[in-house]
């Protein structure tokens, strides 16, 4: 009989975890601070490099071409974006805006995060570094 509690809270939590609704005013924000270069978390990367014209929508190109991943909030006409990036076997969702900021804009920023867990083991930063790599061999 235990076995099925735990089994049933298991499948219920994983249910969760997959079909949970999307806030988007909750994830479509640009990360704190303003200093350039990287920043890493436990579950979460922020990047930011000066501006580049072309590179937000290099890197738009780039993250819709990666799969389980779709546009949450924002275009590239309001200068951000939000994408959902989902792992295939759970479906954890892992967010990302992408935007320029500052005056003129002065920056492009990169802020990738997990909506659960204290730890993503680095898969964010992975992402982010292949998308960048991506763009760099252009």
């Amino acid at each position: 009989m235990l076995f099925w509690i735990i089994a049933i809270a298991l499948v219920a939590l994983l249910a969760y975890v997959r079909f949970a609704p999307v806030e988007a005013a909750q994830w479509h924000s640009a990360a704190p601070g303003d200093a350039l270069g990287e920043t890493r978390g436990a579950n979460s990367l922020i990047w930011r490099a000066p501006y580049k014209e072309g590179l937000l929508q290099s890197l738009d190109e780039v993250i819709r071409k990666t799969p389980r991943t779709e546009v949450v909030a924002g275009s590239l006409a309001d200068g951000q974006i939000t994408y959902v990036t989902r792992t295939a076997l759970v479906g954890y969702p892992d967010f990302t805006t992408i935007g320029t900021y500052g005056d003129d804009p002065r920056y492009v920023e990169i802020y990738a995060r997990s909506r659960f867990g204290k730890s993503d083991l680095g898969v964010n930063a992975k992402r982010v570094e292949g998308w960048l790599t991506e763009i760099k061999a252009r």
